[in-house]
């Protein structure tokens, strides 16, 4: 009996293994749900939406997943001399990394610098401040740079980045940045038609501007002036409409939610949360943060299970599944149950990095949504289940990039543990099967070489098992009249 009990077991064991192995999830499981469920009264999953399957031929998944690997700049990276160097003064730490910071280096080359730098001694001076690794010899030479030239908006983009210890004193100088920035945008604007190296120069004293304003614009906002910050980014957007690849809505849905505007957070949300536009966790979970405030404040898991999920609540839940779908590491964030850090200058979509960043600057704002958090809680494990193997098959995005890890190991600290969502766990059958199998073959094993110990074990054993019921029998026959035993007895 026990060989015989090991060998079926341990055949379910394979069959179970090799069917996880090849379609992500449990056969026993997924005959449960499917064929039992419905049986007793309980609800299927909805099937997947029309056109938004991942399956959409190997070489688009492939490119998707390139893209999604490549690393972005964070739209709302901190000051490194107001924020990130005061918390390397009081803790000790280093929050940023060498790569990490080897990116913004590369940035700053690529926004601020271009071929006729040479024309103007100021500007090649600052050409070898952005290579500099020392954080003192870049200052120093930004210093040099006004030295030659008193309107040098990048020696002052330069000294308010690193230099200055405080918002307001990283205001003053991008002030003097948007001063000089807007005198030279100017003079590059009219001589654009000329030839290519002006062309150069004037796509160069545009991200200058652009970028000096939208600092301005994140000062007002830490310094508590939101409206005045939401006027100058819808202003900024109106101006340089092409620039969309610096994601200034994703500043603007953060400030709105400040504001708690939220009819205005629909509308830019309405513009950018386009099936043709890229997503981000920003977008896909500022949009499950709308629809959860609409049911939040009286939903009721145990409520929800009587009654059944309303549709109000049924969107709510879609667009967390679909908010986790694309960003799974961001609950965990949201719901305290992994520590914050300060976030990247760089962010990798899909990553724990872009999910440290999210969540430093919007938890706040969900915190602020009555029930919001517990409906957040109460769901966003549900993903898992409607996507078992979202390394090789996703639902509403494309599979979740196996890239993510090593990138976001180089872009976040050593101090902080790195998540790496979504692992595959093995079933419940799969263990149970495995320990089955093991145990009974064990036992037969143990018959084989000790036949009389294990008689007198089995012996012990049953006989422990069974003596509940020898005891409830010892009583009936003690209070039931002997005759009727006997009867009892002989059937």
């Amino acid at each position: 009996l026990t060989g015989t009990s090991s060998l079926i077991s341990g055949l379910i064991f394979i069959f179970e293994w090799w069917y996880f192995q090849k379609y992500g999830t449990s056969f026993i499981e997924q005959v449960s749900v499917s064929h039992l469920r419905p049986l007793i009264g309980g609800v299927e999953n909805s099937p997947p939406v029309p056109g938004f399957s991942a399956n959409n031929g190997e070489n688009e998944t492939n490119r998707q997943s390139l893209s999604e690997c490549k690393v972005w700049r964070n739209p709302l990276n901190l000051f490194r001399g107001a924020e990130y160097s005061r918390y390397t003064w009081v803790t000790g730490k280093e929050p940023l990394t060498y790569y990490d910071m080897n990116l913004s280096a590369q940035d700053h080359q690529t926004f601020f610098t271009c071929d006729t730098d040479s024309l103007r001694p100021s500007d090649t001076v600052m050409q070898k401040a952005w290579r500099e690794r020392n954080p003192q010899a870049r200052i120093k030479a930004a210093y040099q740079a006004l030295e030659l030239d008193n309107d040098c908006a990048t020696a002052y983009v330069l000294l308010a980045e690193e230099e200055a210890t405080t918002i307001i004193h990283a205001e003053k100088y991008f002030k003097q940045a948007l001063k000089a920035g807007e005198t030279v945008y100017r003079k590059s604007q009219h001589c654009h038609p000329q030839n290519s190296q002006h062309e150069a120069q004037l796509r160069r004293d545009t991200n200058v501007l652009v970028y000096v304003k939208r600092r301005l614009a994140m000062c007002a906002r830490k310094l508590g002036r939101i409206k005045e910050a939401v006027k100058m980014m819808r202003d900024l957007m109106k101006e340089f409409p092409l620039l969309s690849m610096l994601n200034i809505h994703e500043n603007l849905l953060e400030a709105l939610l400040e504001l708690q505007a939220y009819a205005d957070v629909q509308a830019v949300l309405a513009k950018y949360d386009d099936i043709s536009l890229p997503k981000s966790a920003a977008i896909c979970y500022t949009a499950a943060l709308l629809k959860a405030r609409a049911v939040s404040d009286r939903f009721s898991p145990e409520a929800a299970s009587r009654r059944g999920l309303s549709t109000a609540e049924i969107n709510a839940v879609e667009a967390i599944h679909r908010a986790v779908e694309f960003n799974p590491h961001v609950p965990k964030y949201l719901l305290e149950m992994k520590s914050l850090i300060l976030p990247p200058e760089h962010i990798l979509k899909r990553g724990d990095s872009e999910a440290v960043a999210y969540a430093f600057f919007h938890l706040q704002h969900w915190k602020r949504i009555e029930g919001a958090l517990n409906l957040l809680h109460c769901t966003w494990e549900g993903t898992f289940r409607m996507i078992p193997y979202p390394l090789e098959k996703g639902h509403l995005f494309y599979p979740y990039p196996s890239c993510t890890e090593t990138a976001d190991r180089e872009l976040l600290p050593t101090f902080h543990d790195v998540s790496v969502y979504p692992q595959k766990e093995l079933p419940f059958f799969i263990h149970f099967t495995a320990g089955l199998c093991s145990f009974s073959a064990m036992l037969a094993v143990l018959t084989h070489q000790f036949p009389e110990l294990m008689v007198i074990f089995a012996k012990a054993f049953f006989g422990m098992l069974l003596s509940p019921f020898n005891f409830i029998m010892e009583k009936i026959k003690r209070f039931m009249p002997s005759s009727l035993w006997h009867q009892l007895t002989q059937i």
